[in-house]
This record gives C-alpha cells, structure tokens and sequence, in this order.
C-alpha cells in the first residue's frame, strides 16, 4: 500500500500460472508428485502420516487474484488427477503465483520498502524469506544510525546500491526455475542438460550459493576477495577467550577484528584475536587469510587488512 500511495513504479512481469496450496484430509488420496504442462503438481503426507499437503496449478493463470475457496481446490484437483479425492476439513488454503515485480526505487523521501513490498516472485527454491531477512539486515543499521545523528543520510542510499541488484538477480533464478518445472519436450531437454551441469561440482555449489544467499558480493571496490562479501562464523582465540565471529555482531554495531596489525582507533571494538584454520568461502573457496577485517552490522566485510592499514581511515568514514 505505501509503494502504491507513493507513486513508486513496480515494474516486470505478470503471471504465467497460479496454484492453489492446501492442507486437508482426503478420502483417498494419490501420494506423489505429477509434472506436466502447467508444471509441479504434488500431494505428501504431513507429519501426522494422515492428512495430506496439497499444490496444485490452476488451468489458468488469471485465476491467481482474489480469494481462493475449496471449490477452487476441488476444480485444480479434477483438472490434473482426474479426481478431488473426497478433499474435505481443510485447515489451510493459499493461492501463489510466479508474477516477477520489482520496485524502481526502494526508497522515496522518507519512505524505505523492504521484502515483499520491494519485490514479489515464485516461491521456487523457498527464497523469498532470505531476501526479505537480508533486506532488513542490510537496511537496518543503517536507519539506525542516520536516525542517531551518527552517519550521514547520504549512508541510506547504498541500501538501494547493494539490494537492488542482489535481488534482481535471485529474480531471474525463480523465473528459470518456474520455467524447468514445465513438462514439454524442449525444456525436457533444458531439464536433462541442467541435471548433467549439476553433477559437476562447480555448477553445484554455484546454484547452492545462489540459493542460499551466501554468493551475495556488494560492490565495495577492488581489493581482498572477501571485501563485500558476508564474513565466515570463524570460531577465534580472542583476549576474552574462544569466541565465534557471530557473537561479537549481536549488539549490531560494527567490529573490527585485529588478527596482528596492532591497529588502534576508538571509532569502532576492535577485538584482538588469532585464527588458525582455513579461510574458505562459499563459491570462491579458499582466500588468503587477511591481518585484519572490519565488518558491518549486518555481517558483510567492509575493509580488509592486508599487512597494512591502508584506506582503513577511508573505510571508517564511508560506513561509520
């Protein structure tokens, strides 16, 4: 509603199918799951192995507006197994779509959109919650701190900067996922040749990466791989004691973590520390371990020390 009352252009692409998904009890059910033109079709058991969890596609997409009823569910049943199976006590009933909508800007004076408010898609590869959750995160401290008078409102435009497009992207992997669900000849093929890619571990743990929201790269300037990028939950040797690089993010506020550069400023914690495994992330693997890193509040890297203090003073001001 705020998008809309603001003028807030939300541009992309409508509906190609709409399902209808269930909880109920069936009198006799078919276990299983069915692919055909429309797509994925299944019924499953739920955990008390009685009731059944229900998708089903619509014959049409334009059916994907407006209030969905157990007749609905009764039609979509018939239409692909031939059958409503007795659907009855139904304890939930839902209705998605794969409309791909992304809104121009996110921010418009001082009003801020996050999550579904800036972005709907197909729930293809259960993603929707770890973007509106990253939204958030990388929004948050930064509303903070402009609200706090401790960084300048200029701060809030690097939310755009850096959601926009991250978002963008995981878009673009739910209408591809949308489109291999089809059962039709030619994406059979796409289907079968997207299956051998998977097999090799490049492509796996790229797709994975993607899903997960672990390939997530802000564009924060050349420099170390792991600048821009979300920090490893490291288990340190801190001059506190054993501590996970996580735990020192709980109060959000933002840490540098000295690994033997003797830095010292009193504009961020510095906490002292040693590491002694490997520096590993996702998608590009191993890095060289850096002498220093100083993380945001939402977890993503943004100097890293490299036996030197260079452009620390540089990254101070931007973020701090």
């Amino acid at each position: 509603m705020i998008r809309k009352q603001a003028g807030i252009e939300f541009p992309g692409w409508e509906a190609s199918y709409s399902s209808i998904i269930a909880e109920a009890t069936l009198a006799e059910p078919t276990w299983g799951i069915r692919r055909d033109a429309q797509g994925i079709n299944a019924i499953g058991k739920l955990a008390d192995g009685k009731r059944a969890g229900i998708v089903v596609r619509e014959q049409h997409a334009g059916e994907g507006r407006g209030d969905v009823s157990i007749d609905d569910l009764r039609e979509a049943l018939v239409a692909v197994w031939g059958s409503d199976f007795g659907v009855h006590d139904v304890t939930w009933l839902s209705r998605f779509t794969d409309m791909t909508r992304q809104a121009a800007s996110y921010r418009d004076r001082r009003m801020m959109l996050a999550g579904d408010a800036a972005h709907v898609h197909s729930p293809a590869g259960g993603q929707g919650l770890n973007l509106g959750v990253q939204d958030a995160v990388n929004l948050g401290w930064k509303l903070a701190r402009v609200a706090h008078g401790t960084s300048p409102v200029r701060l809030l435009e690097t939310y755009q900067a850096e959601r926009h497009p991250a978002v963008a992207r995981v878009l673009k992997n739910t209408m591809a996922a949308t489109a291999l669900s089809r059962s039709e000849a030619r994406i059979e093929a796409l289907f079968a040749t997207m299956s051998e890619l998977l097999k090799l571990d490049g492509p796996r743990k790229h797709i994975a990466a993607l899903l997960s929201g672990l390939d997530v790269h802000y564009d924060l300037g050349e420099g170390h791989p792991l600048l821009g990028r979300r920090m490893p939950d490291l288990d340190l040797i801190t001059t506190e004691g054993p501590q996970r690089v996580f735990r020192t993010l709980h109060a959000a506020q933002p840490v540098l973590i000295d690994f033997g550069e003797s830095i010292v400023t009193d504009r961020v914690r510095v906490i002292r520390a040693t590491y002694a495994g490997a520096w590993e992330l996702p998608v590009i693997g191993a890095v060289a371990a850096p002498t220093a890193v100083l993380i945001r509040p939402d977890g993503y890297v943004a100097w890293v020390g490299e036996g030197t203090d260079a452009r620390l003073a540089d990254a101070l001001t931007t973020w701090f």
